[in-house]
């Protein structure tokens, strides 16, 4: 399979997965309505795993902007082909989270409440304070990051051509538990988006959705899980090179 493909549907299914796991929780009159947090930080981290698994021996599985940027920095993707797998991301994230709204399409039409729709497919702040916001998605992203590069597997990689590090490259089951660690620990503040497109191509499709009521697209916070983590990614990565050199 190609790498940008690989990108492409190892994300789709992450997506499609976590989301599908929010939907079940939030939605009403679905069989998992109610089921709580251990539930949704649990099929995420599942989610993770089954990206990782599909993607990794072919692209690395990035399945994230900010893993991408992570090994842009260190040199170990080009620019055009890192471009390439963002972009990949954000159709996988959207094709994803199309597919949640379709398969739970009556559960949406039976939900009064337009901000746990919208919280399918874009997190939101348990307490909006955006310097606070700011800093718990920057740091989740950053351990997100820095425990990806601290604890690299090669024999990951399918060839010499594929060893391109990414969520893959510590193996599908340990970002797993890493995910969920994040989840259960970092993750009660906001989300933990700790992914742009995982948060960005979800929200603009909602936007897109016939949903009603429907909660607007939420500007002011929405740059937030777009560029935290990527400032994560950045400190992780410099943190990295600056021990490692």
């Amino acid at each position: 399979m190609n790498a940008i493909v690989a990108e492409m549907f190892g994300t789709f299914l992450m997506i499609l997965l976590g989301s599908g796991v929010v939907a079940n929780v939030l939605l009403t009159d679905t069989k998992g309505h109610g089921s709580g947090w251990i539930v949704i930080t649990t099929a995420w981290a599942l989610a993770v795993f089954i990206g990782v698994s599909v993607a990794g021996p072919y692209s690395g599985a990035h399945l994230n902007p900010a893993v991408t940027l992570s090994v842009w920095m260190i040199d170990e993707i080009e620019s055009v082909l890192a471009i390439s797998y963002v972009g990949a991301q954000f159709v996988g994230a959207m094709l994803g989270a199309g597919l949640v709204w379709l398969c739970y399409r009556p559960h949406f039409a039976r939900t009064e409440d337009p901000g746990l729709t919208q919280a399918v497919f874009c997190t939101a702040p348990a307490i909006r304070d955006y310097r606070s916001n700011f800093l718990m998605e920057t740091v989740a992203t950053f351990v997100l990051i820095a425990t990806i590069l601290f604890f690299q597997e090669p024999s990951m990689q399918l060839d010499e051509t594929a060893g391109i590090i990414g969520l893959g490259s510590i193996g599908a089951l340990p970002v797993a538990f890493l995910v969920w660690g994040i989840g259960l620990a970092l993750g009660g503040t906001t989300g933990y988006a700790i992914n742009p497109v995982r948060d960005l191509g979800p929200r603009v499709v909602y936007s897109l959705l016939p949903i009603r009521p429907k909660a607007g697209f939420d500007i002011r916070y929405a740059w937030i899980p777009v560029i935290a983590p990527l400032l994560g990614s950045a400190i992780a990565t410099w943190l990295y090179q600056l021990l490692t050199s």
